[in-house]
């Protein structure tokens, strides 16, 4: 029989107490009017506030440089007292939070440490047939999936899909495997399919509103995948620097979110030629989209290549815990799973 994820996961203990809430800074002064412009632009904390550059407050409407100054004024009245250094064994201890969502393959989430974690962009990148969005809906339905093994509670997910590869129809075989029920697995993500790049770093602010009213609800931010609308929007070299300043916003974005909500974040990625790479006798001409730009973004990368059959493989080419390793797993009907 069937485990039931209800549709509305509750929120563990103490999550999401310590953040303030953007509508306290009605109580030092500022009106309700500036506060609903902060939230229409994704601002749903005090400390959301703090950490934006004022520039971008600049450029909301009605926001002139007095009243930027006394917003921020404002929110840093809120945050009193709060120093902007801790020691090591603070933040190590802060860290304690932090929590893995399994891939559903014991070998990947081995060398991942765990699974994806928490607090940080994990980037997937291979041709494609890799498993990249395969891993995606499997992450769907096992990060609905409490784990004992590291006191993981289960959430909710948020997909963002570029390239058309969702198919909720895919989770049933999972949710099988899984031992879930159906329905409430696809109650509990939320979908968006995303046309160009513009409407994708517009969709940040819906992602803020979404992690603002199910705070320690939803854990795992899935976009499949970051790079399509970034290479059809920004063609040639011509535009290149203004695509880059584009994507370096989002991924900006993404990674205050992820910090700020302590959300796991998965990001898939294409593969493009290297032209130049024949030229210094690279062995594998092939390497991810989005330059330097995404791989100093990402705390962690995957690269999937195809074996025989069904079988992948991961090597962790990237990871500000780990050294580099390889891994195995299989395609199956339940999703990612161990290799045989």
């Amino acid at each position: 029989m069937a485990t039931e994820v209800e549709g509305q996961i509750p929120m563990e203990e103490g999550e999401g107490e310590e953040l303030d809430m953007i509508e306290k800074l009605q109580t030092v002064g500022i009106g309700m009017s500036d506060i609903t412009k902060l939230k229409n632009a994704g601002f749903f904390t005090v400390k959301s506030v703090i950490l934006i550059h004022p520039k971008k407050l600049k450029e909301l409407k009605g926001f002139s440089e007095a009243k930027v100054e006394k917003v921020l004024d404002a929110a840093k009245k809120l945050a009193v007292g709060d120093s902007p250094f801790v020691t090591a064994a603070n933040f190590l201890e802060a860290r304690q939070q932090v929590f893995f969502i399994s891939t559903g393959a014991k070998e990947l989430d081995a060398i991942l440490g765990g699974g994806i974690e928490s607090q940080q962009i994990t980037e997937i990148h291979g041709e494609y047939r890799t498993g990249k969005s395969q891993i995606c809906m499997t992450l769907c339905i096992s990060a609905q999936v409490p784990t004992d093994e590291t006191n993981y509670s289960g959430g909710k997910v948020i997909y963002i899909d570029t390239e058309g590869a969702f198919r909720p129809e895919r989770l049933e075989g999972i949710c099988d495997r899984f031992n879930v029920d159906y329905q409430a697995a696809l109650n509990n993500v939320y979908f968006c399919r995303a046309y160009n790049s513009e409407q994708l770093a517009t969709l940040m602010a819906d992602v803020g509103a979404i992690l603002a009213q199910e705070a320690g609800i939803v854990r795992l931010l899935i976009i499949d995948s970051i790079m399509a609308t970034f290479r059809t929007d920004y063609c040639g070299r011509g535009e290149l620097a203004e695509r880059q300043q584009m994507l370096n916003q989002v991924l900006a974005a993404i990674k205050r979110l992820a910090e700020e909500w302590n959300l796991a974040v998965v990001l898939t990625n294409q593969m493009c030629s290297d032209p130049g790479a024949t030229m210094s006798f690279v062995s594998d001409p092939k390497k991810p989209v989005g330059g330097h730009i995404l791989a100093h973004a990402v705390q962690t990368r995957l690269s999937l290549r195809k074996g025989s059959g069904e079988q992948r493989f991961a090597k962790l080419v990237c990871s500000s815990r780990f050294s580099e390793k390889d891994a195995s797993f299989n395609l199956t009907e339940g999703g990612v799973a161990n290799s045989e």
